[in-house]
């Protein structure tokens, strides 16, 4: 093989990783990114309990302080969490914050969805995704999980499992995403 013919060869190795590094982004675009402390939030979509159901978006709450729990009217641990949640809400709603919490309850599943936020008295917006999809979009490993979202669109406090929300700790951090400037 001549010198000219090995550089043929070595050019269509090159290509052809190229190649395929650019088809493999293109389709594991979504597993590429990290949804971690600091990136964007991703957008979702999910529907209220209406008679007629809306369909909401994180674009909805463009400029807002999002508190975004993935939740379920099965686990446990979301059961011990709510009450916390509700409180923070209470308490922030004034100044502004933004709860949303996205069942992940089945399909058919909004008579159950409505009865868990009356028995715990909640007050904040719940919508579903009876496709589950948002825990794809958000790489959540199961539920609770929580995303504190701020003005700017992005997360400043990722947390798996219960967690006390009315918390000092949360509340300082809230506080301070609200005293922000809206973009």
């Amino acid at each position: 093989m001549t010198a000219k013919q090995q550089w043929f060869v070595v050019l269509g190795i090159v290509f052809a990783l190229a190649a395929g590094a650019l088809t493999a982004t293109h389709f594991l675009k979504d597993e590429l990114t990290s949804v971690s402390i600091g990136s964007d939030a991703p957008q979702f979509t999910a529907v209220t309990l209406d008679a007629t159901p809306k369909t909401k978006t994180l674009a909805d709450y463009h400029g807002d302080v999002v508190l975004l729990n993935i939740w379920a009217t099965w686990c446990k641990p979301c059961r011990t969490e709510m009450p916390s949640i509700q409180a923070v809400h209470t308490q922030l709603v004034s100044k502004g914050l933004k709860v949303v919490a996205v069942s992940i309850d089945d399909a058919g599943k909004q008579q159950t969805i409505r009865d868990f936020a009356k028995e715990f008295g909640l007050t904040f917006e719940i919508l579903h995704d009876s496709t589950g999809v948002i825990q794809s979009i958000y790489r959540t490993t199961g539920v609770p999980e929580t995303f504190v979202i701020a003005r700017d669109g992005s997360i400043r406090k990722k947390w798996i499992g219960p967690e006390d929300w009315n918390s000092a700790g949360n509340k300082i951090l809230l506080e301070q995403l609200l005293a922000e400037a809206r973009p």
